[in-house]
């Protein structure tokens, strides 16, 4: 990750997130401001007060993280900023084509009193001012705001899935080849995106390296609730995967049921023809 120092400190430091697609292409953004490297699914893109000039009008004080995960988190952005920045970026990366209004975002801030180090619901208290705390911060809200995101749509699959259930009920199933194909897809995209994408798991380099930032880092986790939201959207997907492959097997079998029936009528109308032949002969 690179340097964050370059931007001028505020107290309270404001971050928002926002999910704006699946993925983000890191390494072509990149490229546009000057950083020649190739980007990982775990890295992130830092745009500094720097990167920004001449997309905001005041860019001193503000920054963006970027995740490859379809999120970004605005450091000290007003909406204005937000909204301006998003745009730049859409001509940069096709991911954003589809982006049109925030629908997935959370906010948290990070304050230097000189107290003791607090973790509350909506601030990070610190009693002074480290390189690592914003991005401890960025990748924990970050992350948790991607699971929103995916959290809601997998929510709407269980109500897709919802009325073949109560079609079962009745004791019977209607579903073409081509949407059991489409809903399938849907869960497995999702379970990518859940386990590859957001990779939620994976910690910030810089917890491995100072134990003050891997005890931050947990307690932001644990905050946002990432292991157990992450274990459930796990499970929900494995168990829409499970209802979708007894939707196949009775399709199927509906289907095999149906030639089964077909082949039987042809077999008695080739015996009743050739009983017609023999004693009817024309």
């Amino acid at each position: 990750m690179e340097n964050y120092t370059e931007v001028v400190d505020v107290n309270p430091t404001l971050f928002r997130a926002v999910a704006v697609s699946r993925e983000l292409n890191l390494t072509a953004i990149a490229s546009q401001f000057g950083i020649e490297r190739p980007f990982s699914w775990e890295d992130t893109l830092v745009l500094s007060e720097k990167h920004l000039e001449g997309i905001l009008p005041q860019p001193t004080g503000k920054g963006v993280f970027a995740f490859s995960f379809g999120t970004l988190v605005f450091v000290n952005c007003a909406d204005t900023d937000i909204s301006d920045v998003i745009s730049y970026l859409k001509r940069l990366d096709r991911n954003l084509s589809d982006f049109s209004s925030v629908e997935y975002a959370d906010d948290y801030r990070l304050t230097v009193s000189g107290e003791e180090l607090s973790v509350t619901y909506d601030e990070l208290i610190v009693p002074e001012t480290k390189d690592y705390y914003r991005e401890l911060v960025a990748v924990a809200l970050a992350k948790s705001t991607a699971m929103e995101r995916v959290e809601d749509e997998i929510g709407k699959l269980f109500d897709d899935v919802e009325q073949f259930i109560t079609q079962l009920k009745k004791g019977k199933l209607s579903i073409s080849d081509e949407r059991l194909a489409r809903l399938s897809g849907r869960i497995l995209s999702y379970r990518y995106s859940s386990i590859s994408y957001i990779m939620i798991l994976e910690k910030p380099d810089v917890v491995w390296r100072i134990q003050e930032a891997q005890e931050l880092y947990s307690d932001l986790e644990r905050l946002f609730e990432l292991p157990d939201r992450y274990e459930k959207i796990s499970h929900k997907t494995q168990t829409l995967l499970d209802m979708t492959q007894v939707f196949a097997d009775l399709y199927h079998a509906k289907r095999g049921t149906r030639l089964e029936v077909a082949v039987i009528m042809l077999i008695a109308f080739e015996i009743i023809l050739s009983l017609v032949e023999r004693f009817w002969p024309l």
